[in-house]
């Protein structure tokens, strides 16, 4: 598959782009900075400077235009509301655009569990980041793309242990970025696993049985 990934230096994106190339995948890696292209290289990927925050719907379509995929994990990374509501809010309604215009179909948003508040005191701007993901969510699951929203728990930078919990609903907890990653490259190529959104966190199963599970509760035929 030839794949585009959206934030492909940050830290689930850079694994992924990583795992996606020892797959045997073809992967373009989106960056802001142009700093950031060593780190995308590193990775295996072939990289684009893309500024989603100035750029229009038109400009990312074409950078899109002959990918079988796009995994959204671009992130503000807490530089302040404005900036999260441009590119966690903006930037994945510009995506949806630009991807059904590339035609596009495959598009997968790497979320937040709205849980990641509950029970304690958070500042303005984390509660103000988890508004922005859940509307872009509603966002992509109203649009006609064969979308897949995942809501990691917690992340973290542990080495990852290649077992998940994986559902429509689980407990909030913690989950390596490794593990988010793997899971990634797993569902990009399950046809079968679409239109739905999937909490992830540590857990008892293998990634492979973990996606196998979800296919068998809510998977669908793929011609």
């Amino acid at each position: 598959m030839k794949i585009a990934i959206i934030g492909a230096a940050g830290q689930v994106g850079r694994r992924l782009a990583r795992r996606l190339i020892e797959h045997g995948d073809d992967v373009t890696g989106l960056f802001r900075r142009p700093e950031q292209a060593e780190v995308v290289t590193a990775a295996g990927a072939t990289p684009h400077v893309f500024d989603l925050t100035v750029s229009t719907p038109e400009d990312l379509a074409q950078a899109l235009r002959g990918h079988d995929a796009v995994v959204f994990c671009a992130g503000a990374h807490g530089t302040g509301m404005d900036q999260t509501s441009l590119i966690d809010g903006k930037g994945v309604e510009k995506a949806i655009i630009a991807a059904d215009a590339a035609m596009v179909r495959r598009t997968i948003l790497v979320s937040a569990m709205p849980e990641a508040a509950s029970g304690r005191e958070v500042s303005e701007d984390f509660a103000h980041y988890l508004t922005v993901k859940k509307e872009a969510e509603q966002v992509l699951a109203g649009s006609g793309l064969d979308w897949l929203i995942v809501r990691p728990g917690h992340l973290t930078d542990d080495d990852g242990n290649g077992r998940v919990r994986a559902g429509l609903a689980e407990p909030y907890g913690q989950i390596q970025r490794d593990d988010v990653a793997a899971f990634l490259l797993e569902v990009l190529h399950e046809p079968r696993l679409s239109r739905h959104i999937i909490e992830l966190v540590d857990g008892p199963s293998t990634i492979p049985e973990a996606v196998d599970t979800l296919v068998e509760l809510y998977g669908t035929p793929h011609l």
